[in-house]
């Protein structure tokens, strides 16, 4: 099989698993399934109406290259007809980059591919006020969804990898990958219907804590600080 990398990268993320509106909107930890389904259904020009099944079906994964810092926002608003305003708390995202893998036939990801760098109708990242940075499309790769996200290079920003660099511990990147049969959690998550009549949502199972990849290791100095103490010690002259 082949994959579509995509990178996703903005200011502001959000990707919320729930389509229904509450006085808080959170956000996930990572891009849900529902929301990048939509964005490429915005890239081919596709109406809320029209069929997205061959999008929903196909293999999704995702590898957290910079998780970014969570951001809550508040509005107030007011419904129609009362008097009193209420406050809605909204959660993003910030500084976070993704690299998402989409698994399926070669044909349809070519499609995608195209649309993502000529797309039809404006994109974002979960919401509106959240229109993605740089490049989207990084290509299609002839490896399965999990080799091509371990393969891919890391995707964070310099200052964000200078920043981890200096913690001298390796380097891990989660990557959250669909499960063909039971994983380890499940989200309603694969979109049916994107109407505003009658939006459907299914469950997906999840795999998010067997898979990581090991993208940077300290390099050794050589220098050994106990070998120095135990030098020390052993030519400390006894005293009588």
């Amino acid at each position: 099989m082949s994959t579509l990398l995509i990178r996703l990268a903005a200011p502001l993320q959000s990707w919320g698993a729930d389509s229904k509106f509450e006085e808080r909107r959170a956000t996930m930890r990572e891009p849900t399934k529902s929301g990048v389904v939509g964005m490429l259904a915005a890239a081919l020009g596709r109406g809320r109406e029209e069929a997205i099944n061959d999008l929903a079906d196909l293999k999704f994964g995702v590898r957290i290259d910079q998780p970014g810092q969570m951001l809550r926002d508040f509005h107030t608003a007011r419904i129609k007809g009362s008097k009193a305003p209420y406050v809605t708390n909204r959660y993003y995202l910030a500084d976070a980059v993704f690299l998402v893998g989409l698994e399926g036939e070669e044909s349809l990801l070519h499609m995608l591919d195209k649309a993502l760098n000529a797309p039809v109708f404006p994109l974002f990242l979960g919401r509106r006020s959240c229109p993605p940075v740089g490049r989207l499309s990084f290509g299609i790769v002839e490896k399965s969804l999990n080799d091509a996200l371990c393969d891919a290079d890391w995707q964070a920003s310099e200052p964000h990898i200078n920043r981890v660099k200096t913690s001298k511990a390796p380097v891990y990147l989660t990557m959250v990958i669909d499960s063909p049969t039971v994983g380890n959690h499940r989200r309603r998550d694969v979109p049916l219907s994107f109407s505003q009549r009658h939006r459907k949502h299914q469950y997906r199972y999840l795999n998010d804590d067997s898979k990581a990849k090991l993208i940077w290791v300290p390099a050794e100095t050589g220098h050994d600080a106990f070998e120095i103490i135990e030098e020390e010690i052993v030519n400390v002259p006894i005293q009588n």
